[in-house]
């Protein structure tokens, strides 16, 4: 035991000391934020304006179609599918005579093919005129329909979830959001970490470091210490991440206005009621800051960040053993360690598409017994908790996922570590998982 926590400190230390780790840790957070924040920006100030000569036989459309920030719509004379471009205008739309209400396909012609969004909107306001004409033609105008829509939209759905004897509300959007990012960072680590303790076998084996530590430490200790140090460099990587944006959460208050901040806390204490009589009005920024906080407070973020430390080191071990194993009996040669990673990566990957389902409905079939079997129940289970325990998730579906993930932990390791002792002092020979398979099953 003593020997595998030596080989334990010298992974952890080795790359924890590393000023790419320090850099990696401090700058990931900010380029994830960064890139969040531009392709946000791309896709709002990235979209192609359009100026579109609309040939009416109908007569109605020129006072009812509505233009966009993107799309404008003009009725031009003398312009056809033949001049249209040279007129100015980068799209047509020939609209036919409409007869009662049967069915008319009108056409747009372009000299760039449109995209999805564009030609759904340039749909939905084809659709809006022809309504608007029917509104008119019953007596009801567009701009009393509008009103009595903005007006009575003052109902609010409040979600509520029983648990035993209590209520307690809940939001499927910040639910959505916890198990998605969870199952996605347990995602790429399991590639990242993965890969890492791959390489590094590949690199003690090609380079004969091996040869000299297996003749003082056997290869399972040798395979379990390299596994462990790397997967607690990952740990602490996230644990400085949560650090890192508690601090930077908390330095954004200062930069929030006094006042608005009172407004919030007044908010608090009347649990989102707006302040009224000789209280301050609550502005648009202080219930935004407090619907906020308060969706946040909906979550059991005990429970979440506990089940995923757990997940998180229950996949990386049931992976990182099946790549150290992968790593033991690569030679020189990089395509036979892509061609063995196939079998590992392909139930990653699978797991990944069905924890894309399971955040949207998270107790269907499929996403119940993929949260149980050890080889997606890490990135699955990860995307029903966060709807939470034991509403959505009982208490023995996640004993039993928790149970059969250690199991699979175990069963890997030993049969990893079987073809582990093997392969790492196996130079010159390629090997197929039918051998690999033939090692981890043969009797000692």
């Amino acid at each position: 035991m003593n020997k595998i926590f030596i080989i334990i400190q010298r992974e952890y230390l080795s790359r924890v000391k590393n000023k790419r780790f320090l850099l990696t840790t401090l700058l990931t957070p900010i380029i994830m934020v960064g890139f969040i924040a531009g392709a946000t920006f791309l896709s709002i100030s990235g979209k192609d304006e359009h100026k579109i000569a609309v040939i009416d036989q109908n007569g109605f459309f020129k006072s009812n179609l509505q233009n966009t920030k993107e799309i404008n719509f003009v009725f031009p004379e003398n312009v056809d599918t033949a001049n249209y471009i040279t007129k100015g205008f980068t799209d047509i739309i020939l609209i036919p005579k409409f007869e009662g209400t049967a069915k008319v396909n009108y056409t747009i012609r372009s000299k760039k093919r449109l995209g999805l969004n564009t030609e759904s909107n340039i749909s939905d306001k084809i659709n809006e005129a022809i309504e608007d004409k029917m509104l008119q033609d019953a007596g009801i105008q567009r701009s009393q329909l509008d009103s009595i829509r903005s007006k009575s939209q003052f109902a609010e759905l409040k979600s509520m979830e029983e648990k035993g004897d209590t209520v307690q509300e809940s939001n499927a959007a910040l639910s959505y959001g916890i198990g998605f990012g969870s199952g996605m960072l347990i995602y790429i680590t399991m590639f990242i970490y993965g890969a890492m303790v791959m390489r590094g076998v590949m690199e003690e084996k090609t380079n004969r470091i091996a040869e000299v530590m297996v003749s003082s430490v056997k290869p399972f200790q040798l395979m379990m210490g390299k596994i462990i140090g790397i997967g607690a460099v990952g740990l602490t990587q996230f644990f400085m991440w949560i650090i890192l944006i508690g601090i930077l959460t908390t330095a954004a208050q200062f930069f929030i206005p006094h006042d608005v901040m009172q407004q919030v806390s007044a908010l608090q204490q009347t649990n989102g009621q707006i302040p009224t009589g000789g209280m301050v009005q609550a502005g648009d920024a202080a219930q935004k800051i407090y619907k906020l906080q308060h969706t946040m407070s909906t979550a059991n973020w005990p429970v979440i960040i506990a089940c995923f430390i757990f997940y998180f080191l229950g996949g990386y071990l049931f992976y990182a053993s099946l790549f150290a194993a992968v790593g033991s009996v690569v030679n020189e040669d990089p395509q036979d360690a892509q061609s063995l990673m196939l079998p590992i990566t392909m139930p990653i990957i699978f797991s990944f598409i069905i924890m894309s389902n399971a955040v949207q409905d998270p107790s269907t079939s499929i996403a119940t017994w993929a949260s149980i079997i050890p080889f997606s129940s890490p990135m699955v289970m990860m995307a029903r908790i966060a709807y939470g325990i034991p509403g959505t998730v009982p208490y023995w579906q996640l004993a039993l996922s928790m149970l059969s993930l250690i199991g699979g932990f175990l069963l890997t390791t030993w049969l990893s570590g079987k073809i582990y002792r093997t392969g790492i002092l196996m130079y010159g020979k390629k090997v197929s998982w039918k051998e690999m398979g033939k090692w981890a099953f043969r009797k000692n």
